[in-house]
């Protein structure tokens, strides 16, 4: 059984996008998303250096774009999608790539929400100086007591031993100034606020309105929620996910405890791919993963498609 993930925020870096321009079409796409949102895609992703792209309102827009025009390679069709994959879900703005990829959103809505999405938590970011961090290693009942206790949210539980704390500098300082017991390390992010927090609830009150303007359809194919790691299976209940997701932790342990029980043999990750599949090599072993980086990528992830499409339901 194949699942297909979307990488979140953070992945993206400076000069990504370069190789996939050579692709047919993929220029002609990126432009005219461009165009409709009023970003230039093209240019960010291949010209922008690593602080343009860490602005929130570009990497978003930048990172969905890229999951769709590298997924379109090798799934040229909805039909496509549903046939060979049996479950998608995206890491935080990921989510509006896997909406897209499952038929929940038009890609055009996707790119539309999307961008909308980064401007209101780029301006939500903007009002106290606030950050996230990564913690390697520990125990999740040490670590989320102690982030509790110094007034941390964990904004992204991702499993295999990673919780990605979010605050204000001070909170985040304080953290590195007193690790939980078996933590090994504390990595601060490239990331402009603390997403997944109550800091983004401006953002939410955006996005309210913004889905107003779209028209969600069910998902041909199992959403997997990161809300509760749930399949949800009504459209209009993805997209009321979507909008509150920004101001609420990201549940990606429990996701891929959903893959498992799906019974999950295989797992790409489309593009700038590489951070869930290292999480999933560690939480899901014995499952084939393949991270889609370049172009040079494709025909390798097509042999997975095909060896494991064919349990997909």
């Amino acid at each position: 059984m194949l699942v297909l993930v979307a990488p979140g925020q953070g992945a993206q870096t400076p000069g990504f996008l370069t190789p996939w321009l050579d692709l047919p079409g993929v220029e002609d796409r990126l432009r005219a998303w461009s165009a409709a949102i009023d970003l230039d895609l093209v240019h960010y992703g291949t010209n922008a250096d690593a602080d343009e792209i860490r602005d929130t309102a570009v990497a978003q827009p930048l990172l969905v774009a890229a999951s769709l025009v590298s997924a379109r390679q090798l799934f040229a069709t909805p039909e496509d999608v549903s046939r060979q994959v049996g479950a998608a879900a995206g890491h935080s703005v990921g989510e509006l790539a896997a909406a897209a990829l499952t038929g929940v959103l038009s890609e055009n809505d996707a790119l539309t929400l999307v961008r909308k999405r980064g401007l209101a938590m780029a301006e939500a970011a903007a009002v106290t100086e606030t950050g996230m961090a990564a913690l390697l290693g520990g125990e999740q009942d040490v670590v989320l007591p102690h982030l509790d206790k110094l007034g941390l949210t964990p904004a992204n539980v991702n499993g295999a031993g990673q919780i990605v704390a979010a605050g204000t500098a001070e909170q985040l300082a304080a953290l590195a100034a007193d690790k939980p017991e078996g933590t090994r390390r504390v990595v601060p992010l490239k990331v402009a606020g603390a997403f997944h927090t109550e800091h983004m609830a401006p953002a939410v009150t955006v996005l309210e309105e913004a889905v107003g303007q779209v028209t969600a359809a069910d998902p041909h194919t199992r959403y997997v929620s990161n809300r509760d790691g749930r399949v949800v299976t009504d459209g209009q209940d993805v997209v009321r996910r979507l909008v509150g997701q920004v101001a609420n932790p990201v549940r990606w342990d429990l996701c891929m405890e959903t893959f498992k029980e799906l019974g999950v043999t295989g797992i790409i990750e489309v593009s700038p791919g590489g951070t869930l599949v290292g999480i999933a090599k560690r939480a899901l072993p014995g499952v084939q993963t393949l991270a889609l980086k370049t172009p040079d990528d494709l025909d390798a992830a097509r042999t997975l498609i095909a060896e494991h499409s064919a349990q997909a339901e």
